[in-house]
């Protein structure tokens, strides 16, 4: 299973490890998810979601149903 946020989209991102001696490695940048259970009133329904941290803030502020379907219109989620 994909480490991608299902409502943002967000992904890993690819940097470098710099030491001290200016010595670059690559390396991996994963995003904050964590899986969680919402219940949608409209539909009368539980939802499991992996989403990111922000994402999570996000639906604090404007509300699961609001979320999902600015999620569906982007293609997100599906």
């Amino acid at each position: 299973m994909s480490r991608v946020c299902e409502l943002t989209g967000k992904k890993a991102m690819v940097g470098n490890n710099v030491s001290h001696a200016m010595n670059k490695t690559k390396r991996k940048f994963d995003a904050n998810l964590i899986k969680k259970r919402f219940y949608i009133p409209e539909e009368d329904k539980w939802v499991t979601l992996k989403v990111s941290t922000s994402a999570l803030k996000t639906i604090n502020k404007i509300g699961i149903a609001a979320a999902l379907k600015e999620a569906k219109a982007k293609g997100f989620y599906k």
